[in-house]
């Protein structure tokens, strides 16, 4: 079992930042993919942003592209979303997901609970 926290969240400005973290535990991490979801009210869950095992493969939903910047590192179990110029769109409940499958099948094994993204205008 991986346990996943994240932290992060909060209320901004549109045009500000905000780095959300994801901190693992639980059964090996080792070449796992971790990714990040968003969901918006009203919408279905989507998909955000996603970083292999080194780091060598990012894949990023087309809406954030040049805004944020997805990292990990694994000696803290953790993964990172930093998010530049944020506009009202970005609004929701942002998850950090863990999986073992490549970047782009976009297929995670955990999830954890959530942590709010507002941003106002």
């Amino acid at each position: 079992q991986v346990h996943l926290v994240e932290t992060g969240g909060g209320l901004v400005q549109a045009g500000g930042s905000l780095t959300l973290s994801c901190v693992a535990s639980g059964r090996t991490l080792s070449r796992s993919t971790m990714g990040w979801f968003r969901q918006a009210p009203g919408k279905e869950r989507e998909f955000v942003a996603a970083i292999s095992w080194l780091g060598g493969t990012t894949d990023y939903v087309d809406s954030v592209k040049g805004r944020f910047t997805i990292s990990r590192d694994n000696a803290k179990n953790t993964v990172y979303l930093q998010m530049n110029n944020l506009e009202r769109e970005d609004t929701a409940i942002y998850y950090c997901a863990l999986g073992y499958a490549v970047v782009s099948m976009r297929k995670y094994d955990y999830w954890g609970q959530g942590t709010q993204v507002t941003v106002s205008s």
